[in-house]
């Protein structure tokens, strides 16, 4: 009888070894890398060390631009190409780079070259649809840390918002090991990080947001990782949900608004990690998905409700492009 039992456990820890090294295999948490479709009113960009979608201005001349950033899912997702969109819509002309995923770049968001940004930035402002004196940037999550570290580099940008921010940099996310290196590099030699916080087992059933929380307590000790927001030339709007559950970025925005007061900050009570962007028709299958990183589906859009007219307003002023170029409506 004793021998039964331990063949039977003996081969039930083989199915569990068999099942879980085809999971690893297959990976399938692991997020499909999207390429949204720029047409018909814009164009894929594959120009040497630059993938992207652009979209420029609907009206003829040179006018002022926007380098959006989109976050963890690389390539262009379809978040990040509603808001490129959304944008040109409101009479700018908008590129969105990817900058990992994409042919030619690393495969994984982990020890990704800032100089990627500096090569879509000297793209975008060589462009005849482009004043060049007139240029922000913005992004969302990864794309906020990424589109703050830009701004330090680039005191010739008029703007900066970003939305569910990070003022400090974190590691990067690698789906092939269990520990990733800095998300970013500067010639060749990684950022300081703030590494990940106590691994919990509530982390494997989607609590990522601890590892982030419990990391940030260490910052102090780790102030090589905190983003150089004073170096910012550029007036700066960040945009926070309080009910965030991926990483606490409210509390990144208000520690950023801390050491510089002058930064513009709009936190939502209701509103989770996707509290930027235009606004959803309760009818549109994204709609639900805006819950999906904290906040209730109806939190969010109510956050984007206001504060998407302000992030236009914000642009406007400092970009100073008039309110009547408003004449299209986003596809």
């Amino acid at each position: 009888m004793r021998r039964k039992l331990l063949i039977g456990i003996a081969a039930l820890l083989g199915l569990l070894l068999v099942a879980g090294v085809v999971l690893w295999i297959l990976k399938p948490w692991v997020p499909k890398i999207v390429f949204a479709d720029p047409s018909p009113d814009g164009i894929r960009v594959h120009a040497t060390g630059v993938y992207a979608n652009f979209y420029p201005a609907s009206a003829s001349g040179r006018w002022p631009a926007v380098m959006l950033l989109g976050g963890s899912e690389g390539g262009i997702g379809d978040g990040t190409n509603r808001i490129a969109r959304a944008l040109r819509a409101e009479g700018f002309t908008v590129m969105a780079p990817s900058y990992f995923g994409a042919p030619g770049q690393a495969s994984q968001l982990e020890r990704i070259p800032l100089e990627t940004f500096d090569r879509a930035l000297a793209w975008l402002k060589a462009r005849p649809e482009v004043d060049p004196g007139r240029i922000a940037v913005g992004g969302v999550s990864k794309g906020a840390e990424a589109a703050l570290l830009v701004a330090t580099r680039h005191p010739e940008l008029r703007a900066v918002f970003a939305g569910a921010p990070s003022g400090a940099v974190w590691p990067g996310i690698n789906w092939n090991g269990f520990f990733a290196g800095s998300s970013w590099t500067v010639r060749g030699k990684p950022l300081p990080f703030v590494p990940y916080g106590r691994f919990r087992l509530s982390v494997l059933f989607g609590d990522i947001g601890r590892l982030y929380s419990d990391g940030l307590k260490n910052l102090t000790t780790h102030r090589g990782a905190r983003i150089p927001v004073e170096r910012i030339n550029a007036p700066v709007l960040l945009v926070c949900g309080e009910r965030d559950t991926l990483w606490p970025s409210c509390a990144m925005s208000r520690q950023i608004k801390q050491r510089v007061p002058s930064v513009a900050l709009l936190a939502y009570p209701k509103a989770g990690h996707l509290a930027l962007g235009p606004p959803l028709d309760k009818n549109d299958p994204s709609y639900g998905g805006l819950a999906r990183w904290g906040g209730t589906a109806a939190g969010n859009n109510a956050a984007r409700a206001d504060g998407w007219p302000k992030i236009l307003e914000f642009l406007r002023t400092r970009l100073v492009l008039p309110v009547a170029t408003h004449t299209e409506t986003p596809t």
